[in-house]
């Protein structure tokens, strides 16, 4: 994949899409591309967070570590983004990502972030923005189990 190619990939994420072509190129340029084979860990729950990931194809679990092992709380594809928790709040990883099949990303540093977040101040409300969608759906989903418990 060349550059303009990875540049058209990253005008579909959500958080990059109103960021100017070039400096799209500058992130594509400046940022590892990082293949990882089915069933690899790409982060593990509980390391350091050095880095965000976009998800340039394939589709990766989230997993928790539960009492009783891990679970699956999630999913994600292409134009899908993770790692921002810990290196917006400097900790830990919150979950587990795991390939489930053969998975492209662009790993962006921490420094490569914090710069494009303080240039692009759109690319924060967009991070914002899919940060409540998510707190929302765990809201969803501790309600769902919150009252199967009930029952």
């Amino acid at each position: 994949m060349n550059l303009n190619e990875e540049v058209e990939l990253l005008k579909g994420v959500p958080i990059l899409a109103k960021i100017e072509p070039a400096k799209l190129k500058l992130l594509a340029f400046t940022s590892e591309r990082v293949n990882y084979a089915t069933g690899q860990e790409i982060c593990h729950q509980g390391d350091p967070g050095d880095a965000m990931y976009v998800i340039l194809g394939g589709i990766a679990d989230v997993l928790i570590d539960t009492p009783t092992g891990q679970i699956r709380v999630s999913e994600m594809s292409k134009n899908d983004f993770f790692g921002e928790i810990a290196i917006l709040c400097d900790v830990p990883r919150t979950a587990t990502i795991k390939a489930r099949e053969p998975l492209n990303t662009l790993k962006i540093s921490k420094d490569t972030f914090y710069r494009m977040v303080g240039e692009f101040p759109q690319m924060a409300i967009e991070i914002m923005r899919e940060l409540a969608h998510r707190v929302e759906d765990t809201n969803q989903k501790l309600r769902e189990a919150t009252a199967n418990k009930a029952a």
